[in-house]
Formats: structure tokens, sequence, C-alpha cells
């Protein structure tokens, strides 16, 4: 699968509403970020918290360049949990952080604009 950092990038085909409620999309704070120096592009290894149901879940998160981690344990942010776990490196990322890019196509993180419970499903 591959994600577009592109701006600019065509618009997807058309789907149905039943293969958008497929994917489950949660909100989570995150507990722990370490840095990730064995990964091919800068990233960081972050640890998330979704409430009881989906529990703590681990992610490699390319947001290096606008995130320090200092300042991310706390954050609330948004990921896809249902994908499959994928192996990165010696690392397992068992969801997948979501968010767009800047304008050079660098990620910003998609998060609620004020505080909600852990584990909420996007709808």
């Amino acid at each position: 699968m591959h994600l577009s950092h592109d701006p600019a990038a065509p618009a997807a085909e058309t789907i149905g509403f039943d293969q958008f409620l497929a994917v489950d999309i949660r909100v989570g704070t995150i507990v722990e970020a370490l840095p990730f120096p064995e990964a091919r592009k800068p990233a960081y290894k972050l640890l998330i918290d979704f409430g009881p149901t989906i529990g703590r879940k681990r992610s490699s998160a390319q947001i290096t360049e606008h995130y320090a981690l200092e300042e991310l344990p706390g954050r609330q942010v948004a990921a896809v949990v249902n994908f499959p776990p994928r192996q990165i490196g010696k690392f397992m990322s068992e969801v997948l952080t979501l968010g767009f890019p800047d304008a050079t196509g660098k990620v910003v993180l998609f998060h609620p604009s004020m505080p909600v419970p852990d584990g909420g499903r996007l709808f």
C-alpha cells in the first residue's frame, strides 16, 4: 500500500459506505515517544493508548519534521487500528497513525480539535 505525501495527489476512486465503515479509525493518546534511528526514513516509535476496548498499540510515524519527542506524550492522535501489524525493521507497527501533508509533503498529525475519550471511533 502506497500513501502519497503529495498535497496535489489525485482523488481516490469512489467507494461504498460499507468500505468506509470497514476502516476502524480511533482516537488515542500518545503515552510514549521514542527515537527510531534504524528506520530508513526519519521516524519515531509511538505507544498510543486507545482506551479499554483497543488498548495500547505501537506505531512508527514519520513526523520528525514538525514534532519533538518530548512534546508528543499526552497528545491525542487518530489512527487506523484494524490493519494487520507491519514489521518495520526490528519494530512491529500495530496501527497507522494518520496525518496530512504540509505544503512540502511533511506529515502533520490529524487530531481532534478538543479532548475526547480515548478509543472513540471516527464517523
